[in-house]
């Protein structure tokens, strides 16, 4: 199954309180932190939400 490699790449401040909890829900904490995740339907609506602050990388 691919997954997906999310980095968090620009601040949360000044956007919307409901981006700001997508990128929590996501697993981020840290500004340059890295998490992986399943590619399902659900990340990729989430990781698709806030494509402005993070990247998103396929991987095997």
């Amino acid at each position: 199954m691919a997954r997906l490699r999310i980095t968090w790449k620009k601040s949360a401040i000044g956007y919307a309180l409901d981006q700001k909890r997508t990128v929590r829900a996501l697993g981020l904490h840290r500004l340059h932190e890295t998490v992986e995740h399943d590619d399902n339907r659900t990340i990729r609506g989430m990781a698709d939400k806030v494509r402005h602050l993070v990247t998103v990388e396929e991987v095997e």
